[in-house]
This record gives structure tokens, sequence and C-alpha cells, in this order.
């Protein structure tokens, strides 16, 4: 283009350039701010569950003939059983193609039971510690709902509960979905509202869990589904629940599983493995590699003691079970102390000759 007289100056955009008012709410398009552009979904450990991808298995990748509730393979679950059936648990390798998962945690039906008794029930749980909840404000008007996400595939399919349990003040509400398919990997979305009534304690004891059921006797299918928050009745809890173990054919396989702020789901948050099992050493911890030799004073040769510290400070101090030791100088006469921080052992008179712990297990679940 060529000017009459002299070039307009280049002009730059500024704030100052920009009144009050000439951008109102009015002139944004409902579409043009997006739930992608305004999101929780960038926030590190949006997601409230601990090894929800099912990638730490410190107990051991495979337990069978399971017919009692309790931690087992994959860490930060634990099934919740009455009398149902009987199963083998363990860390899979079945997942949803191109998703980023590498592993799942599986439940195989081994023995079935086609009739429940009215107390039976079958779930997979993870429990939270209140002090990691305060930022969901539950028991006041800003109270956060909560949106949970996750991949399934199951052979038997229909109707399944998924609950939330608010274990400090005895309230609960559920939510169902349906597996569509058979042994098909299919992604469920689920929000529950925020609850303005009762808040969570502030430390580390049990606050919120958060309940799977693949089967559930009349004792919990025989109300009306409790779809909002309210004081826990049993018998709303798991209406419409599909029996899982009714058949030797029936296997489960679940992973991905999220558990965020908001009314929409974001991608699953992948952590790195070291930051995963970190954060579940917090509450339980299976040493089966460090081997530590016991230390005696000079000239005393049968009062010894040897320190192991916790890779990470514990929930609370730890039951230690499974203790072994690398020969069989050591008796039943040594003594133990723990806290949150680590081990001692003492063998009090005890021959400490080469005397070395191989192993432990130190459990400070919820």
């Amino acid at each position: 283009m060529t000017y009459i007289g002299s070039k307009p100056a280049d002009k730059v955009l500024t704030a100052s350039d920009i009144t009050d008012g000439v951008v109102s709410t009015a002139k944004i398009a409902d579409n043009a701010v997006t739930a992608d552009k305004t999101s929780y979904k960038d926030v590190p450990f949006r997601n409230i569950i601990i090894n929800g991808d099912m990638s730490v298995a410190q107990r051991g990748t495979s337990t069978a003939s399971i017919t009692t509730s309790g931690y087992r393979t994959v860490d930060r679950f634990t099934i919740d059983m009455t009398t149902l059936g009987t199963w083998t648990i363990s860390q899979d390798t079945d997942v949803p193609t191109g998703q980023g998962f590498a592993t799942s945690l599986k439940l195989d039906n081994t023995t079935a039971d086609g009739s429940p008794g009215s107390n039976d029930a079958l779930q997979i749980v993870q429990k939270f510690e209140g002090q990691n909840l305060q930022h969901l404000k539950k028991g006041t008007a800003s109270a956060e709902s909560l949106t949970l996400s996750f991949w399934i595939k199951a052979t038997k399919t229909g109707t399944n509960i998924v609950e939330l349990y608010d274990l400090d003040n005895g309230r609960q509400i559920s939510q169902s979905y349906t597996v569509d398919s058979t042994d098909t990997w299919e992604q469920k979305e689920i929000t529950f509202a925020g609850d303005t009534t009762g808040a969570f304690g502030n430390d580390n004891a049990a606050s919120l869990q958060l309940d799977f059921f693949f089967g559930a006797g009349s004792n919990y299918t025989s109300g009306t589904l409790n779809t909002s928050w309210a004081s826990g009745t049993t018998a709303n809890r798991a209406v419409g629940q599909v029996n899982h173990a009714d058949s030797t054919s029936n296997n489960i396989w679940i992973t991905g599983i999220q558990l965020e702020i908001g009314t929409t789901a974001s991608d699953f948050e992948f952590l790195p493995h070291d930051v995963n099992f970190r954060r579940c050493l917090r509450y339980f911890f299976s040493n089966t590699q460090d081997q530590w030799q016991f230390n005696y004073s000079q000239g005393d040769s049968t009062n010894g003691r040897s320190t192991w510290f916790f890779k990470t400070r514990m929930r609370t101090t730890p039951s230690i079970s499974d203790i072994t030791f690398g020969n069989s100088d050591y008796s039943s006469s040594g003594t133990q102390f723990e806290n949150v921080d680590g081990l001692t052992i003492y063998t009090n008179g005890v021959s400490g000759s080469g005397v070395q712990c191989t192993g432990f297990n130190a459990n400070a679940e919820l």
C-alpha cells in the first residue's frame, strides 16, 4: 500500500486500551469458556484415589481362595466380603487399549454363590484420611461435588452400585452405572453432589470410603437407592445391584479409578511410579530386600539391637508382622519397639553372633 505523507505508526494493543465494561459477560459466548480452559485437570494430585492405576502391589500379584475381607494384592484397595462366593484377586495386565494403563485389579470367581444371604456383600473399597479431604468443604454451604471415573470390564452385565460413605457422620450417597457389554472395557463417569451436612475430622483417621459393590443381599437392596446425601440406611445402599458371584465364569477387571472435585471427569492423572509407591508406603510397607545386623556394645555378646527406618513416615504406628531372621540365634525373648518412623528390635540376652533381620511387614492401613 502506498501512503500519502507519513506511514501510520504501528500500534500494540495494551490493557489500557480496553476500558472496563468493553468485554462484558454478555459478549462471551456460552461455549467460549470451556471446562478445558478453566479446568481443575492440571492441578497436581487432584485424584483423591491412591494407586488408581493398580500399579503397586506389595503384598504380591495374586491371592487365591478368598472368602473374607482384607487387604490383598494391589495396594490401598481392600476387599470387603461377607460369605459371597470364593475369589482369586490379582494384579492383571488386561487393560483398556491405548489409555496408558499397564495393570488392572482382577476378581475371578472360583466358587459361585447364586443365592446371597440377606447380609452378604462383595465390595472393593478405598478409605481416605480426613486431613486429606478438608478441601472438599464438606458440611458447609460451599461443599464440593465429586466426580468418579474408572474403566471396568466384567463378564456379568447389568446394574452396579458405587457409593461414598461418610464414616465420621454416618452419611451416605449411592449412584448406579451399567456394564453394557460382556467382557468389554467400558469407561464410566459418575458425579456425587457435595454434602452440606457433617464435616470431616481433620486428622489421620478414616473419614470417607469409596465402595464398589459387586454383589449384595437383601439387607442392602430392599429399600430405595439413596442418590442424595442422607443418614446411612443399609437397605438403601445397593438397590439394583447384580450378583457377580453367581457363576464361576464371572470375572471383573477395574483400573483408572479417579475421584476429583467437579462435575466432569478429567483425564486420568498418571503419577511417576516412585511417587505413587511412596504414597502407598504411608499405609503398608513390605521389607523383603534389605537386611540389617544386630549391634552389640563392646564386651556384650548377648544384648544387642537393630534399628530400621521406614522409607516414609507411616500414617500411624504400624503393626509389625512376619519378621524373619537370617539364622537361629534370635529367640522369642527379644522385644521390639516401633513408631511412625521405624522399628527397633532388641535381643535381650540372646546370643547375637551374626544375627540378621531379613524382612518384615509394617501395616498402618485405615
